[in-house]
């Protein structure tokens, strides 16, 4: 239990720089209080002592002003920054060494008493205000950028943004080392200027056909009226 408490401290001090002293964490940080009172809330619904659960997930959102459901169930070096806003639905299933900013939302799609929240590899960035929805799948290393929606399947190594979000591969970034979790979600591509830029190039190209056949029609307009003789 101990050795858990200060794992958990110790990734605020990796992830976040303003972090100062154990005694600030550990009084003044809603992300790590969210954490240790789900914890205490997940044992709790395990044993089936649901209702106790949840009064324990209640005084935590009261707290720190994230939710997390009891039977969410969250990896080792767990981190979410600031928070306020943050929800957790109950099928959440999220890896080691994830990282959340405020105003996240695994969410359901569905009423029904099945899988119905996200899962997240290891190593997941997600931005502020992102909304990730249904019982889809995030792979392992993949930044997920501000207030994307999310509802498709994103493959491992990917970067996610836009409503819905798109997915785009790392274009060659390397992965960062296991000792330093990738935050930078800022570094996102943007879809929209990519298909305008793609269509500005298309439209050049079909300009120049065109020139091209107005060239040689006029060419060929012109031999016919020479071939004909009226011009004598």
């Amino acid at each position: 239990m101990l050795e858990t408490l200060r794992q958990d401290i110790q990734v605020i001090f990796a992830r976040d720089p303003a972090a100062r002293s154990v005694t600030e964490v550990v009084l003044f940080y809603p992300g790590l209080h969210a954490v240790w009172l789900h914890r205490v809330a997940h044992w709790l619904w395990q044993r089936k002592r649901r209702l106790l659960a949840r009064g324990v997930s209640h005084v935590a959102r009261a707290v720190t002003g994230i939710e997390i459901h009891p039977g969410a169930q969250i990896g080792p070096g767990f981190f979410i920054d600031h928070g306020m806003g943050t929800v957790i639905g109950e099928t959440a299933e999220i890896g080691a060494h994830v990282t959340l900013y405020h105003n996240v939302t695994l969410g359901g799609v569905s009423w029904e008493k099945i899988k119905r929240h996200p899962t997240l590899e290891d190593h997941v960035v997600v931005g502020a205000g992102a909304q990730i929805l249904g019982p889809i799948r995030i792979g392992a290393h993949s930044r997920v950028g501000a207030n994307a929606v999310v509802v498709k399947d994103v493959p491992p190594g990917s970067v996610v943004s836009g409503v819905p979000g798109r997915v785009r591969g790392r274009n060659g970034d390397p992965l960062p080392e296991p000792a330093h979790e990738d935050l930078q979600h800022n570094r996102l591509p943007d879809p929209t200027m990519e298909l305008l830029r793609e269509l500005a190039a298309r439209v050049v190209t079909l300009e120049g056909v065109v020139q091209v056949l107005r060239l040689e029609d006029d060419r060929r307009m012109a031999d016919a009226w020479v071939e004909s003789g009226a011009h004598i």
